[in-house]
């Protein structure tokens, strides 16, 4: 997962928080983001770096067939989704033979 700043500002994403369709959630602490800069989020273990972050968990939390991604800030406002993969069935689609 990427977050990229499109700001020529540096952000503080303390407090934000980065979210699946399945409710795993990752909590930034202090770390800032510079001016058009690009930091990735590992789901694995490995040693923080100003452009890698990892959430230092065991099974994979990004689905690489679908899922959605929802970055908020320090007061729960979304900033930005992405979502990948197909849609989701429903339950009409479901239904067709």
């Amino acid at each position: 997962m990427e977050i990229r700043n499109t700001t020529r500002q540096p952000v503080n994403l303390r407090g934000w928080t980065l979210r699946d369709a399945d409710g795993n959630r990752y909590r930034f602490n202090d770390t800032r983001i510079g001016g058009r800069a690009t930091i990735r989020i590992h789901t694995g273990s490995g040693r923080d770096t100003r452009t890698d972050l990892f959430q230092g968990k065991r099974d994979h939390v990004w689905d690489n067939r679908a899922d959605t991604a929802t970055l908020r800030d320090d007061r729960n406002r979304t900033v930005d989704t992405e979502t990948w993969g197909p849609p989701p069935l429903t339950q009409a689609m479901a239904r067709r033979p």
